[in-house]
């Protein structure tokens, strides 16, 4: 890294504004003085997206606004407004394009929280046919075209993991009209404890939603899909949930990455190839408790982009190198506003037997929905009692 005192401030780059990139820059923008670094935080849209919630975007609900300006006033982080195009790690610069035109933004340290989008998994029609809640405009043109929707149309949802059965049931509770399914490639909710897995099903009896078990969609089609067995399966309008891909700029990087391109990092979420690169939330390979990888999700971006930006202070300022704890507590899943499901896992991911369910556990999923969200806004107060802002003059005159 480059030294801050008689060099000039330290440029760091964080790249996406999710819950993963804002968390990183509100926290390093508390930890370190603005008299030393320099912290841009580059982002397409001019509000934070909650993610979690574009299921309840599309179903017609209208969510809070965040403007970043708002957000980051008086922080010392400053927001652009542009799109990544380019990341060259041996220039230690990032190209971005925004209405002012292109341009070059160089780094000392760079933290890499561009995240993912819908992975089709390359099956043919998706792209064509199919619609997505991974992002904000694709939340939008689901409900558009949900509004359009006569009573008694099909609506089916593939991919039976947490996003596929948070949208099932948000569509289905909010438009009972509708004739709503999930096509589910193994069992409805397997991955769940038995009592969790009951639940999922109780709900789905009581939303009329049809559940298609280990049933593989191999092809969408207008007004159908068809699976890897043959059958057709009548669907007016198709909504993909099989997981996410992240952002093809990492693998043209140069950086170390997975097979899916996810940036391989250590344990302070530090490029293994480029260390000067931090790679946090979903673009970033990570391991957790029992050495397990990470999963792509709110509940493991969060605290990847506390471990970077304390990573990066430590660096900085010659303070001893934290680790935050990278576990699991929790599954949250929504069912619609009325009902939820709260699986309760061991560090690793796994299911336990124990569980909330119904009103509580819609309670439970607000609450943390909220609280995700107000800590993106207010960064400050995700800063443990360890975490004071270093004053000018104490950064370490040989960080390099």
């Amino acid at each position: 890294m480059t030294g801050t005192a008689g060099k000039g401030k330290h440029r760091i780059v964080v790249l996406g504004a999710g819950y993963a990139g804002a968390s990183a820059a509100g926290r390093l923008a508390k930890r370190l003085h603005r008299d030393d670094v320099e912290i841009t935080l580059v982002n397409a849209e001019p509000d934070f997206v909650e993610r979690v919630r574009n299921h309840q975007l599309a179903a017609g609900q209208d969510l809070k606004h965040r403007p970043f300006d708002a957000m980051f006033a008086g922080t010392g982080v400053d927001m652009k407004l542009a799109k990544v195009t380019a990341v060259e790690v041996d220039r230690r610069s990032v190209r971005v394009v925004s209405t002012a035109g292109e341009e070059d933004l160089p780094y000392d340290s760079l933290v890499y929280a561009l995240g993912s989008r819908s992975n089709d998994h390359g099956v043919p029609g998706v792209a064509e046919h199919a619609y997505e809640v991974a992002s904000r405009p694709g939340a939008l043109r689901l409900r558009s075209r949900l509004e359009t929707l006569e009573p008694g149309r099909k609506v089916l949802v593939v991919g039976g993991g947490l996003t596929g059965i948070e949208a099932v049931t948000e569509i289905a509770e909010t438009r009972p009209d509708l004739d709503v399914a999930l096509a589910a490639s193994g069992g409805l909710g397997d991955w769940l404890s038995t009592k969790g897995a009951a639940h999922v099903r109780k709900v789905f009896g009581r939303l009329g939603i049809t559940a298609y078990e280990n049933t593989q969609v191999a092809a969408v089609e207008p007004g159908q899909v068809k699976t890897a067995d043959g059958e057709l399966i009548a669907s007016e309008v198709t909504v993909w949930t099989t997981g996410f891909a992240v952002h093809p700029l990492a693998q043209a990087s140069g950086l170390e990455v997975t097979e899916n391109g996810q940036i391989v990092v250590d344990g302070m979420m530090r490029s293994v190839s480029h260390p000067e690169v931090y790679a946090v939330g979903d673009a970033g390979y990570a391991m957790g408790a029992g050495d397990k990888a990470l999963r792509m999700s709110c509940a493991s971006g969060t605290p990847m982009a506390w471990q970077a930006a304390d990573a990066i202070t430590a660096d900085l300022t010659g303070l001893k190198q934290p680790k935050m704890p990278l576990r699991y507590f929790n599954q949250c899943i929504s069912l619609g506003r009325k009902d939820g499901l709260i699986q309760f896992v061991t560090a690793d991911d796994v299911s336990t037997q124990r569980t909330i369910t119904g009103r509580t556990a819609a309670l439970y999923k607000e609450i943390i929905c909220k609280g995700a969200a107000w800590g993106v806004a207010n960064p400050g107060a995700t800063v443990m009692s360890r975490g004071r802002r270093v004053k000018a003059g104490e950064l370490a005159p040989a960080v390099a």
